[in-house]
């Protein structure tokens, strides 16, 4: 399959090929796993040099998430006024000087804090990730491109479990928070030398509060957005709950060691990666909403595992691994599908699009979180039936509102606000 070829005219003759635009893409939302992953395997280490319980263990998860969904709402609008590069220089900055102060943090509440501003700090990287594939490229060609990109985030989620898993092992906990200084201060620099400016003309209209909240109105309201919104919140839900619950789950409730419980992770992100190319795959043939349509019978199967592990009390790394394994199939082709589709009909208002998006799939994190942290129990029906809810969620989405209003070509951009 060849490349996608770029459609802005304001990108033309940019020094940003289509293979340069994928690794940049994959670096920028291969943040987020890196981010969330790379400490799940020393949670447990943390908690007990912090003498800290499981619940206050997990809410440095959900902060994190929280925080990143609502600043998404800053940087979008801001991504559109300034440009993408001083907004991802600033967001990058910010995070690896939250990282060094989780990695020197004395208690958990202090740990909670820093994570939360290492979530403002991705939040500028990811909002601007996915507004720059609606700088460069058309809906279908955008999707193509972030399916290519997000096959490199799960191979940075492959490693950023085993690498975690190995470095708390070797250095302890606070050895990860480190990796994370390292890794993003690696990344802006090399993309202050590599990354030309992707958005068009700015304008003052993305930073002045009525024209802002009337833009924000019309995404909201546009039922394209509406039902690729809401099918990334859903898809990601399933997978915030493994990703907060299995390290308690795999590590303290079934004994595994925390590098095989990264190898286990790793797993499930060698998965995604097959369901990346699977996208690539059907995207030419069923478009998007077709696409993700068809994915949905994956979401169904993953869900009726998962719950059949929940009520038979099947007490296993088979029980968490299996089901998982199922939905991620599909979470592959949902996602690159979602995060192009949410923003195809808002070229002039890609940020926006993009920030209001995650922040829908920030705010169900966070209430997952909330939740599950108190629901867990010793065992592992509670992340076992969340997970089957929300897979159910995904799949139900998929068929309903995606197939009624999914495919861009039935958008109505014309529509969209001048700004």
């Amino acid at each position: 399959m060849s490349a996608p070829a770029p459609v802005s005219a304001a990108v033309a003759g940019a020094p940003l090929s289509p293979a340069t635009a994928a690794v940049v893409l994959a670096l920028l939302l291969g943040l987020q796993p890196l981010t969330t992953d790379l400490y799940v395997p020393a949670l447990p280490a943390m908690a007990r040099d912090l003498a800290a319980p499981a619940a206050a263990v997990q809410q440095t998860m959900s902060a994190l998430i929280l925080a990143f969904g609502l600043a998404q709402l800053v940087w979008g609008p801001l991504a559109d006024r300034l440009g993408r590069r001083p907004v991802l220089v600033a967001g990058l900055s910010l995070y690896a000087v939250a990282s060094l102060g989780a990695l020197a943090a004395g208690s958990i509440g202090a740990v909670v804090g820093w994570r939360v501003l290492q979530g403002v700090g991705m939040a500028a990287a990811i909002v601007c990730a996915r507004a720059m594939v609606r700088d460069l490229y058309a809906p279908h060609q955008g999707a193509l491109v972030m399916s290519r990109a997000l096959s490199g985030l799960g191979a940075m989620a492959i490693v950023s479990p085993v690498l975690g898993g190995l470095v708390s092992h070797a250095f302890g906990w606070r050895a990860t928070m480190g990796t994370l200084a390292l890794a993003s201060t690696a990344l802006c620099a090399w993309l202050l030398l590599r990354l030309p400016e992707t958005a068009g003309q700015r304008h003052l209209a993305p930073t002045r509060p009525a024209a802002l909240l009337a833009q924000a109105g019309q995404v909201l309201r546009h039922r394209g957005f509406q039902a690729w919104a809401l099918l990334v919140a859903c898809t990601y839900g399933v997978l915030f709950v493994f990703l907060s619950s299995v390290g308690i789950s795999l590590v303290q409730v079934l004994g595994m060691p925390p590098w095989l419980a990264g190898l286990a992770m790793a797993s499930n992100s060698a998965v995604y990666i097959a369901g990346t190319v699977m996208c690539r795959r059907w995207l030419p043939r069923w478009g998007l909403a077709g696409s993700a349509v068809r994915a949905s019978v994956l979401s169904l199967c993953g869900a009726a595992l998962m719950l059949a592990a929940a009520l038979s009390g099947w007490h296993s790394a088979w029980a968490v691994l299996v089901p998982q394994w199922v939905f991620v199939l599909g979470h592959g082709v949902h996602q690159p599908c979602g995060q192009a589709g949410a923003v195809a009909a808002f070229p002039r208002a890609a940020g926006l699009a993009a920030a209001l998006a995650g922040c829908v799939l920030a705010l169900l994190a966070f209430a997952i979180g909330a939740w599950l942290g108190p629901a867990m129990d010793g065992t592992l029906r509670p992340p076992a039936l969340a997970g089957a809810v929300l897979a159910t969620c995904t799949a139900l989405v998929a068929l309903t509102l995606v197939r009624r209003h999914g495919e861009p070509a039935a958008a109505a951009p014309s529509k969209e606000t001048s700004t």
